[in-house]
């Protein structure tokens, strides 16, 4: 059978494709999922994108070499979510690493390594005891080793501490890695310490001196609050393959999060690609990103925040008098029809006398004028009260029964 990396095909075609992270590199934020959940969460990132799943996203599913347990998670992985993503599995530079890979991921279509080379002087001699030279080239042989023990596992190469190496030197080893067999050369900002220029003149000088053989990918840390501007330069340059997290979860501060990135690269698409771009095989179904990062939060424990873009709990909520008589003119789309989010009204201390009516109404009771203006009057003394600015809607229940019993009592 001829092997056929998709990844590198859809690349090379201009396609958009995830390498998800939130597994692997999640870890590294203290979380750890489940080998049943990574299942699961790289089933429903495939299904995202359809049957194209395989071709849009390569699942990280673990780092074998961790333990024997990490094996076995990402071999279940690799065998139970075949043909919904392309599963990976990372390793650092050492034969025996390598060959445990390559073995969690054997037999199933569309199967990766990603081999983690340190490109910077710094990062060589601290990981590989090398200079930057001699570890780029190790690098080399690592490649030829991985095509030699199973040439139906894609290897990839991921530049460690890219962003202070050197440009020329990473183009020259990456033109010699993918002759050598590397489906991606995937440049890291490990540190997280670029600013957006500096991350597009990486990618354009060594996209520029290794060729056009080479496939650049992109993975870049969060540290500075950067990682979608940085990883929207490598688009810029022509990356198409990019690393990204679920709610951004990844070592230190993360990675950029997967569901801010995809819904940036749908929604804004010649925005961010151009006018001419055609990143999908298949469009991606962004009506699954809420439900996807709820289980996410839920597995790991990291909160779904009232400020997290995308899939916080403040998206289509409303709690003030303007943005409630026109949602659409303070937000920049529309959840219910983009991201299948049923609209909320909240009520907090800066409710307007059209809020209280609307949740009243939601909780069966209709007020006139005289109620409306006792109703806010006790919402906004509820809030300062308590220190919070959500009043329950149980709580404001309660009050209204009693209002409204009052005035029925009146009333006879």
């Amino acid at each position: 059978m001829v092997f056929v990396d998709v990844v590198r095909e859809s690349a090379a075609a201009g396609r958009v494709v995830l390498w998800e992270e939130s597994a692997r590199d999640g870890a590294q934020a203290k979380t750890l999922m489940t080998p049943g959940f990574r299942v699961e969460l790289a089933r429903e990132t495939g299904r995202v994108f359809g049957s194209d799943g395989p071709r849009h996203v390569v699942f990280a599913a673990g780092f074998p070499a961790v333990c024997g347990e990490e094996f076995e998670a990402v071999r279940r992985v690799a065998l139970e979510a075949e043909g919904a993503v392309s599963v990976a599995a990372v390793c650092r530079g050492a034969h025996r690493d390598l060959e445990q890979a390559i073995a969690s991921v054997r037999g199933s279509r569309h199967a990766r390594v990603m081999v983690v080379v340190p490109a910077s002087e710094p990062m060589a001699r601290v990981m590989v005891h090398r200079a930057a030279p001699e570890a780029l080239a190790a690098g080399v042989d690592l490649v030829k080793r991985a095509r030699d023990l199973d040439e139906a596992v894609a290897v990839d190469v991921c530049l460690a501490d890219a962003s202070r190496g050197d440009h020329a030197l990473m183009a020259h080893h990456a033109q010699a890695m993918t002759a050598a067999g590397a489906g991606l050369v995937v440049l890291a900002d490990t540190v997280g310490a670029q600013l957006p220029p500096e991350c597009g003149e990486m990618f354009d000088r060594v996209r520029a001196e290794a060729g056009n053989e080479v496939v650049l990918a992109s993975h870049l840390h969060n540290d500075l609050g950067l990682g979608l501007a940085n990883t929207l330069q490598a688009l810029a340059a022509g990356v198409r393959v990019v690393s990204s997290s679920w709610l951004g979860i990844a070592e230190r501060a993360g990675l950029v999060a997967t569901e801010q990135l995809l819904f940036l690269l749908a929604r804004r698409t010649a925005d961010v690609l151009g006018a001419d771009a055609a990143p999908w095989w298949t469009a991606p179904d962004l009506t699954r990103l809420p439900a996807i990062a709820r289980r996410v939060s839920d597995e790991t424990g990291i909160p779904l925040s009232v400020t997290t873009p995308i899939v916080g709990t403040g998206v289509a909520t409303l709690s003030t008098g303007t943005p409630f008589v026109h949602p659409r003119l303070f937000q920049p789309y529309d959840p219910e029809e983009v991201l299948g989010i049923t609209p909320r009204v909240v009520l907090t201390h800066l409710a307007s006398a059209r809020v209280v009516t609307a949740v009243a109404a939601r909780l069966g009771h209709r007020l006139d004028p005289d109620q409306t203006r006792a109703a806010m009057v006790w919402v906004k003394s509820r809030a300062y009260r308590s220190g919070r600015a959500v009043v329950d809607d149980a709580a404001f229940a309660d009050y209204l029964d009693g209002l409204t019993h009052r005035a029925a009592g009146g009333a006879r």
